[in-house]
């Protein structure tokens, strides 16, 4: 099944990330957690493409054995900021041949020893392989602002190339401020850019990884967020919880809003999947 007819429903929609293993030792975990996730029956799940493209073999392998195991469509990642036109070719046919119809087009991160390479932009990609015809596509956006953008209007304008390129839906970066995904849904509207956007939520369960977190994708910590890490940041359980709780709340008032798909990154937790899900299963019914 093809994304953007689920998001073209209307209905609420509730979906996971998952990523797959770095080596070899990890690959019986990872399955196992994603099987897991996979098993609550989400709207779908999308698998991650690591820098540099060096976990693609997994990623296609992972989001073969979730799609074809349990049904669930599958979004897999796919990047090409150190690939050439080539590889990029290569690994789309590889995904047809798995049976996967949803790529998530990314320009990715630079590695360390980056040469340059066919693509520069996130927008290349996209009209690399919606010129194959084969593949729903989707693409990210930043409500805070691409890092290495100027400024917003230039991260707008490049938005707007990526749809006109062909994407044919937008995930956002993580965000802990719904307004300030509300701001950035009018700005990019009156921009022109009309097609679906899924809002991306990050349950932050470990307080210990959250300046990590802000600093690769940009994104506020707003007060009330940074007083529930100051009271239950020491204890695990009580973090646990309290983000688990966080973002429900952000779920329940995107929902509200009229902003029906809505993204977890799960990092590969099915506990925090399971306990989200369980939160907002009646909102989806």
């Amino acid at each position: 099944m093809k994304i953007i007819d689920l998001l073209k429903s209307g209905k609420p929609t509730l979906s996971f990330e998952v990523f797959p293993p770095k080596t070899t030792d990890k690959i019986d975990t990872v399955f196992n957690a994603a099987m897991n996730i996979a098993a609550l029956k989400p709207a779908f799940m999308s698998v991650t493409y690591g820098a540099g493209g060096g976990t693609s073999d997994y990623t296609a392998a992972l989001s073969a054995d979730v799609q074809n195991l349990t049904g669930v469509p599958v979004l897999a990642h796919l990047t090409c900021i150190n690939s050439t036109k080539a590889q990029v070719h290569r690994q789309m046919q590889t995904l047809k041949d798995y049976g996967i119809e949803n790529i998530m087009a990314l320009r990715g991160d630079r590695v360390p020893d980056h040469h340059e390479t066919d693509y520069h932009y996130a927008s290349e990609l996209v009209a690399e392989v919606a010129a194959d015809g084969s593949f729903c596509i989707g693409g990210a956006c930043y409500p805070e602002t691409h890092p290495e953008s100027d400024n917003s209007f230039d991260d707008v304008r490049h938005l707007k190339e990526k749809q006109d390129a062909g994407c044919q839906f937008f995930t956002t970066q993580m965000f802990f401020d719904n307004d300030i995904l509300y701001n950035f849904l009018y700005r990019i509207r009156e921009a022109g850019i009309q097609v679906p956007v899924v809002a991306g939520i990050m349950p932050v369960t470990n307080p210990s990884s959250i300046k990590r977190i802000c600093r690769i994708s940009g994104a506020a910590l707003p007060q009330r967020f940074c007083r529930i890490v100051d009271k239950y940041g020491n204890d695990p359980k009580q973090m646990k919880q309290a983000g688990i709780a966080y973002a429900t709340q952000q779920i329940i008032d995107l929902y509200a809003n009229g902003v029906n798909a809505v993204h977890i990154y799960s990092m590969n937790k099915p506990d925090v999947a399971e306990a989200i899900l369980q939160n907002v299963s009646e909102l989806l019914r």
